[in-house]
């Protein structure tokens, strides 16, 4: 389990499921659910089909639990932020009040990610990238190794785009405005085409297409992929968001922010979950069934990708919205069976529905894409959102995001090393 504080004196107790669930407040098989997600371990029972459960690992969940939920009072609690930007419930999500579905599944993502940031809606608008900032950029990503990711690709290009911007610490919303408008595209431009005829114009899904597949687009698939970009633009405070933050507490300028944000969103249980997903539907699909692949998932000890959200009890709006659209497609039909297929059969064990990991991923390998697609779509797509929470945090009380360490190593004074 992450980022879990022990429990002194607990280390040893075990807990049955009903025990457990009873501690939690919640049913047996969420139970489970916390498990998959790799916010509790399991044991199994000696001879028996039962589990059992660290008691101090329940009891830290528990407490956890109970203070995201209001329970806790103003000291001890973990950190909140106030923000006017998404706000998730009942699984659904919302950006600035408007359901955040209906918004992807009618405007491009260009025009969401204009009213995160203003709040205003600009019908048909396009961002354009200024010609120094993507020959700078392309320059320092034609540099890098041949085995480089995406995701190293726009790190490097942010940096070379900051490189190329001298009113960079201009921290004006205006000016924060006009870099978000053409950083996303810089970012886009840089990455090499995978195929022939690339776009540097046009709406950012046919652009960002040219970028992941090398198969010609349809208006389907390019309205898939609009909508991903749309509805991945914010989702609260996740990890790299955070991090934005943080760094924009300190007054790091806008692409410093989303440096920060690039530097976390690459790890597993973030924007690379899509690319494990991918490469579990390819092996479903090679295999002809879920099942074994998910008892070899299972037997070398590791989650499922793609299944589940901490922040959705029920079914993730997101990959409600890209299956929805997906089913339209006629090639992605084999991968949409499979994906169901690997629900189903996990199902069995712990009930827990898809998430947009496992959509993103339905589309990438539908599509032709390789398997770092998906990292590659949520990073574009939030880095609008990015922008959006550093204008919030430089509005804030500059250096607030600073909490203080709980220290628990050796008291003071200890006698010099030897």
């Amino acid at each position: 389990m992450r980022d879990q504080e022990p429990v002194p004196g607990n280390t040893e107790r075990r807990l049955s499921t009903k025990e457990a669930a009873e501690l939690l407040g919640v049913k047996p098989e969420t139970v489970y659910a916390y498990v998959s997600r790799g916010q509790l371990s399991s044991r199994r029972v000696p001879g028996g089909r039962g589990s059992t459960f660290d008691a101090g690992e329940v009891e830290v969940l528990a407490r956890r639990n109970k203070r995201e939920s209001g329970g806790s009072s103003s000291t001890g609690g973990e950190l909140s932020v106030r923000t006017r930007l998404t706000l998730i419930d009942t699984d659904r999500y919302y950006f600035r009040g408007v359901d955040a579905a209906e918004l992807a599944a009618r405007y491009s993502y260009e025009e969401v990610a204009e009213w995160l940031w203003t709040g205003r809606l600009r019908p048909g608008l396009a961002f354009t990238a200024p010609r120094a900032s993507v020959t700078a950029a392309r320059r320092a990503v034609e540099a890098l190794p041949e085995h480089t990711t995406p995701t190293d690709r726009l790190r490097v290009a942010a940096i070379a785009a900051s490189a190329a911007d001298p009113l960079r610490f201009d921290l004006s919303e205006e000016a924060v405005l006009g870099t978000a408008r053409t950083l996303i595209p810089t970012l886009v431009a840089a990455l090499p085409p995978v195929g022939r005829g690339h776009r540097d114009a046009g709406p950012m899904a046919h652009r960002l297409w040219t970028r992941l597949s090398g198969t010609p687009a349809n208006e389907a698939s390019l309205r898939v992929l609009d909508t991903a970009l749309a509805l991945l633009v914010d989702h609260d405070l996740a990890a790299s968001t955070l991090a934005v933050r943080v760094a924009a507490s300190a007054r790091a300028h806008a692409y410093a922010a989303v440096s920060a944000g690039l530097g976390v969103i690459e790890g597993p249980l973030h924007g690379a979950a899509s690319g494990l997903a991918h490469r579990l539907l390819l092996d479903v699909l090679d295999q002809g069934s879920a099942a074994p692949v998910i008892a070899d998932e299972l037997r070398a000890g590791r989650r499922i990708p793609g299944l589940g959200h901490r922040l959705y009890p029920g079914e993730d709006p997101r990959a409600r919205a890209l299956f929805g659209l997906l089913e339209e497609i006629p090639q992605a039909a084999p991968a949409l069976a499979a994906a169901r297929d690997i629900v189903a059969t996990t199902a069995r064990h712990t009930p827990l529905h898809a998430n947009v990991d496992l959509a993103l991923a339905v589309f990438t390998a539908s599509s032709g894409m390789a398997s770092t697609a998906g990292e590659t779509i949520f990073t574009v797509a939030r880095t609008a959102g990015w922008i959006a929470h550093a204008l919030e945090e430089y509005g804030e009380r500059p250096l607030r995001m600073r909490p203080s360490g709980h220290y628990v190593g050796p008291r003071p004074p200890q006698p010099l090393p030897g």
